[in-house]
């Protein structure tokens, strides 16, 4: 149980009030935007780029099937997605996030995708709308965890699948220490170098920290109503790939 006050919720290692995180997490995100890729590939070392084309491999997309990817905003996970001939459309409650993904599809001659500002927690999207729900390392900027995996579940045909791709917690002894380390120490002094922004690249490690573990999270996917959900650690549970069913 949580020793947070009910009335806020954790931004990296500070609790802010509920009504300020949105606020901060949306200004962390929009400084980052046009250095997004960089972002990740300081983050992980440039091992996201295999991350996410795993994860893809795993929700299996086909033609003709409609996904939701949730926080997708740059298009990393649409791009992959849409190989397949399925449906995607792109939500992000960031318009700036937004403007890079669509000006990397245009780029990379990407045609087809539908891009929705939309908030995880309140999405616009009737019932049993789509066939997959996919989210990559966006759900733990989410305030209200409990309420995006609601949203998630509420908009999933029955059958749907959710596929979520997230920083964990890694139970490889010593990895885990030297991981700590590199991220807390070097992580936003590249963000300094590449951004020069080290606030926002200490607080999305920070967020890491905060985030719960994957038997944790497995047990809010199931609160929110998925059956068969399982919890697939990448580098011991440094990344997880969590899933769950609509039935």
């Amino acid at each position: 149980m949580s020793d947070t006050p009910p009335d806020t919720v954790s931004f990296g290692y500070t609790d802010v009030a509920v009504a300020e995180k949105t606020t901060k997490v949306g200004e962390v995100f929009r400084s980052v935007a046009a250095k997004y890729d960089l972002m990740n590939d300081a983050m992980s070392g440039g091992m996201h780029r295999l991350w996410k084309d795993r994860f893809v491999r795993r929700v299996k997309p086909r033609a003709g099937e409609t996904i939701l990817d949730m926080a997708g905003g740059t298009g990393d996970i649409a791009f992959r997605l849409s190989r397949s001939g399925a449906q995607v459309t792109v939500a992000d409650i960031n318009g700036a996030m937004l403007e890079v993904g669509m000006e990397r599809a245009v780029k990379r001659a990407i045609p087809g995708l539908v891009w929705a500002e939309e908030n995880a927690e309140t999405l616009s999207f009737g019932d049993a709308r789509f066939d997959a729900y996919t989210i990559a390392f966006g759900i733990r900027n989410v305030t209200h965890i409990d309420r995006a995996l609601a949203e998630a579940h509420r908009v999933l045909k029955r059958g749907g699948r959710f596929f979520c791709l997230e920083f964990s917690t890694t139970v490889w002894p010593g990895f885990a220490d030297v991981y700590d380390a590199y991220s807390h120490r070097m992580v936003p002094k590249l963000g300094k170098l590449l951004a020069n922004d080290e606030d926002s690249y200490r607080y999305l490690i920070e967020s890491i920290r905060r985030f719960p573990d994957m038997p944790r999270f497995a047990g809010m996917i199931e609160q929110a109503g998925f059956v068969r959900v399982t919890a697939e650690p990448i580098l011991g549970g440094l990344v997880a790939i969590h899933s769950g069913w609509k039935i």
